[in-house]
């Protein structure tokens, strides 16, 4: 399938064929789920932790002798069953990382892009390079593309510096490695701007 290129100045300076395997591939939710799922997961800290009966302070001493005294027996004021005693089955630190094939990962990501391809909501741009890193300068280039309010996801290259730190300052804007980039970030920007040098390694990384 043949896609528009365009510069900066919304102008018609090319045609790109888009590989199928990559922007026709079939949207599949369930699986961008349990990829997003994961990735979620994987940015919990797990330094969550309550103490239980040996790590609270106190309680080596038996408080009374075990008969005699008429009252329940016990073995240590730091018990659960006492007031300020430890936590029974309480949350420990741990790990919340889940395991995700690369393989799903990279379908994930083609079955956003080709959706995204498919609602009109991918754009293929000749080049993203960037004069100053102000981002006033980018939100002005952005108004020429028709994008001025829009959620927009920038993919290019790490290279890129300016756009990288003249997106870094708006929580409508970002850019992203097109070697790296995630299908989380594709589904939270309601616009995708790749450069042509963005999709050569997203075709790339995808097809293989």
């Amino acid at each position: 399938m043949k896609v528009d290129v365009r510069n900066w100045g919304n102008e018609k300076v090319g045609e790109v064929e888009l590989p199928a395997e990559v922007f026709g591939y079939p949207v599949r939710p369930h699986l961008v789920y349990e990829v997003v799922k994961a990735y979620l997961a994987g940015l919990r800290r797990g330094t969550h932790a309550t103490k239980n009966r040996a790590l609270v302070s106190g309680g080596g001493k038996k408080p009374w002798k075990q008969k005699g005294t008429g009252r329940s027996r016990h073995g240590s004021i730091r018990s659960p069953l006492w007031r300020h005693g430890g936590t029974v089955f309480g949350p420990q630190p741990r790990s919340y990382a889940a395991k995700v094939n690369i393989k799903a990962k990279k379908n994930a990501l083609k079955s956003v892009l080709s959706e995204r391809l498919e609602q009109g909501r991918l754009r293929i741009v000749d080049s993203l390079e960037l004069e100053s890193l102000k981002t006033k300068d980018l939100v002005g280039r952005m108004a020429a593309l028709g994008l001025a309010d829009a959620k927009v996801l920038f993919v290019d290259s790490y290279e890129n510096l300016n756009l990288m730190l003249a997106t870094r300052n708006r929580p409508e804007l970002a850019a992203a490695d097109a070697l790296h980039m995630h299908v989380y970030e594709a589904l939270a920007a309601q616009q995708i701007v790749v450069s042509r040098r963005g999709l050569s390694v997203l075709v790339e990384v995808l097809s293989s």
